[in-house]
């Protein structure tokens, strides 16, 4: 919103303009710290094989997989990354009339995730990822990327 909407909408706003060059998603953050030499990459634990969704909110920003790439500096660790509609937008997937048809958007998602046999998935999408572990059997969890950088970092 703050990088593509605001600016849209209000062009000759140099307000504006000064918020959307100072916000970042978090992780085209960290890999711009990794750039300068500033991220710290003493990782103690390894995040094994993971399943990543890439959020539409981030494909729409136009910023690369930050995320994935991040990720990929934890030794150890594989990226797998699925860039599909989970099927969630919003309050749609909630909706008693549009749930059936979410989830059958959903179900590549799904079955990529199942057939990856990752340690873990996860989506910078909270909603993304509960609408992708709502189509899985058992009961695990999707982890969002943040989550999954904080036990590599061993915190």
């Amino acid at each position: 919103m703050f990088k593509q909407e605001l600016p849209l909408l209000f062009p000759d706003d140099a307000q504006v303009r000064k918020v959307q060059k100072a916000i970042y998603d978090p992780f085209e953050y960290l890999m711009l710290r990794h750039k300068e030499g500033r991220l710290k990459t003493a990782f103690k634990n390894t995040l094994g094989k993971v399943v990543y969704h890439a959020a539409c909110h981030q494909r729409v920003q136009n910023i690369g997989a930050k995320t994935r790439d991040v990720l990929q500096l934890v030794p150890g660790t594989t990226v797998e990354t699925i860039e599909r509609c989970s099927g969630h937008d919003g309050t749609y997937a909630v909706k008693k009339e549009f749930h059936e048809i979410s989830m059958k958007i959903c179900r590549p998602v799904i079955d990529r995730v199942s057939k990856a046999g990752a340690d873990r998935y996860g989506s910078d999408c909270p909603m993304a990822g509960h609408q992708i572990a709502n189509g899985l059997p058992g009961e695990v969890p999707p982890q969002h990327p943040i989550s999954m950088l904080r036990h590599a970092y061993g915190i």
